[in-house]
């Protein structure tokens, strides 16, 4: 996409106190993924050659989350907290032997667009920063330019009125060579009131070495922080409004719009129906036609082409239907494969199941798949018809065109076209119940 091959660093260090928790800052949630997952996946459109994901509070937990979110990044520790620039430093081993535009972003930073870093990697400048027109500039850094690009950064407490009513500020995001980098990075010092060492201070020094700094910029939404509880809710209403709106650009029907709530990777398909009050978690594809109806719950989950989901329905991770399934009320499925035409009615949990094509799932059936130690799959062939109330004991299979008898628990493998009852005979005891039920009310003295 580039001229220059591109990576990034993801700084991820801070604990973030004024989220009042224990959970590192970038690893709470947005579109159901911890914020640094927004940075990842946005610079992996980039197509970098190395991402480096800088963590120090919590670094096991982040560590963990950046091995799920993008296994191919690396994990750089920072273990004092000791500023931006001292964060990049311990970022520049993992890069050894890389030439070219590095950009350095913030795990906190969630909504920067491809857009944008795409301007940021094929600047040509030797430095770049991102800046934005503030609507109110309050204590942010401004950024000074002239005829020969940024000439400096100035802290609001070091402004004077005249640089204090300058609306261009600095978001902290920048880009630069490696080789500006490894340069430029060491001669940063600590000489200010916190005793850390700031990614502020490179434009400046870079300047000074000769080199061509310049800023580009963005829209301010764009480097929206996340530092308290507070804006992670603004930040939440903010990304499933924009997610909204681009289903419904993107030919997706929301019956209500505002009920319907998104994760990052979510994706859909033309034409497909979304009912109110559905919420999709991370790893969902619904594909064209398909149709979720209202109160659904799905994650790492795969819908074809004219399926049908719901109402009151939950598709968790690992299921794959296919079109024209049907999946109904309070069903739930996880880690199974419906081949097209199933129909699994109402009141049914499938688990690590295998279903064949138009095959009816009754009501009530349940695959008991977990032994207390180990899970089982059940195995059920095309064109089968499960009664109600099944009980499918795994490992169990159920062959082609075969039938279990309502009420039944199947236990042995059914081979093709066979009915299988396993239930114990009905017996009959005339006048019975009136007998028991006056003993009993005699026994509680009514």
């Amino acid at each position: 996409m580039t001229e220059k091959p591109v990576a990034l660093i993801v700084l991820a260090a801070g604990q973030g106190s004024r989220m009042q928790s224990d959970l590192p800052k970038v690893l709470h949630r947005l579109g159901a993924v911890p914020l640094v997952g927004h940075a990842l996946a946005t610079g992996r459109r980039l197509e970098p050659e190395t991402v480096v994901v800088v963590a120090g509070h919590g670094a096991d937990q982040v560590r963990k989350a950046v091995a799920k979110l993008d296994p191919d990044a690396r994990v750089a520790l920072q273990e004092q907290q000791m500023g931006t620039a001292h964060a990049v430093l311990q970022a520049l081993p993992l890069l050894e032997g890389f030439e070219g535009r590095v950009l350095v972003l913030y795990g906190d930073t969630p909504f920067i667009a491809e857009e944008t870093l795409g301007m940021l990697a094929s600047h040509p400048s030797d430095v770049i920063v991102l800046g934005f027109e503030a609507a109110d500039p309050g204590r942010y850094g401004r950024l000074v330019t002239g005829p020969d690009g940024l000439e400096r950064i100035v802290e609001y407490k070091d402004a004077d009125e005249a640089t204090r009513a300058i609306r261009l500020v600095n978001s902290g995001v920048l880009a630069a060579d490696a080789a500006t980098l490894r340069e430029i990075l060491p001669q940063i010092g600590n000489r200010n009131a916190a005793g850390e060492y700031y990614l502020t201070d490179l434009p400046g020094l870079a300047r000074a070495a000769g080199l061509r700094v310049d800023v580009v910029t963005c829209d301010e939404p764009e480097t929206l922080g996340i530092n308290t509880r507070a804006e992670l809710a603004a930040a939440e209403a903010a990304f499933q409004a924009r997610a909204r709106a681009q289903a419904l650009e993107d030919g997706v029907t929301l019956s209500d719009p505002a009920t319907v709530w998104f994760a990052l990777d979510t994706c859909i398909g033309r034409d497909a129906v979304i009912g109110q009050n559905v919420v999709f978690g991370p790893g969902v594809t619904v594909e064209s036609g398909a149709e979720i109806l209202s109160f659904c719950h799905l994650e790492g989950c795969h819908v074809s082409a004219g399926a049908t989901i719901g109402p009151f329905a939950r598709l968790r991770a690992g299921a794959e239907l296919g079109a024209d399934v049907h999946v109904g009320n309070f069903v739930e499925i996880k880690n199974s494969v419906l081949d097209e035409g199933v129909k699994v009615g109402h009141l049914t949990y499938l688990g690590d199941a295998d279903v064949g094509e138009a095959t009816n799932i009754g009501a009530g059936t349940v695959t008991c798949n977990y032994d207390g130690v180990s899970k089982h799959r059940t195995r059920i062939g095309a064109h089968a018809f499960i009664g109600s109330d099944t009980m499918l004991v795994a490992p169990v299979a159920v062959g082609a065109r075969a039938m279990t008898g309502s009420g039944s628990v199947i236990t042995e493998d059914v081979p093709d076209d066979a009915l299988a009852l396993g239930r114990a005979r009905q017996v009959t005891k005339p006048g019975l119940a009136a007998r028991l039920m006056q003993a009993l009310r005699q026994k509680k003295g009514r």
